[in-house]
């Protein structure tokens, strides 16, 4: 899905990582909230609450979900699955634009 339609968008920034990781909240007319947001190049560190889709609309990252002992290749136009309560890492190889959904 290339846009999103009936949505209200939280206007204050999430910021991560001294600006490096930025977001803007979006809640859908179902109640369903996603982020979109850019990420400069580097290595980051999160932690989730809720289970949560990463989609890559653009860039390049390598990504290591909890569970498995590698690092998993991810570029536009791919996504993966984060578990709620999880530590992933991403190393962003470039600059990466990004649509996460967080699952019910």
């Amino acid at each position: 899905m290339s846009e999103l339609t009936q949505v209200t968008v939280i206007k204050t920034a999430n910021i991560y990582f001294d600006g490096l990781v930025t977001s803007r909240t979006v809640i859908c007319a179902d109640g369903s909230r996603k982020t979109l947001g850019i990420m400069q190049p580097g290595e980051f560190e999160f932690n989730t609450q809720a289970a949560e889709v990463m989609e890559i609309l653009s860039g390049e990252l390598t990504v290591q979900l909890p569970g498995e002992d590698g690092w998993r290749s991810v570029q536009g136009g791919e996504s993966f699955a984060v578990p709620a309560n999880a530590k992933f890492t991403m190393r962003v190889a470039r600059l990466t634009d990004y649509c996460c959904s967080f699952l019910p």
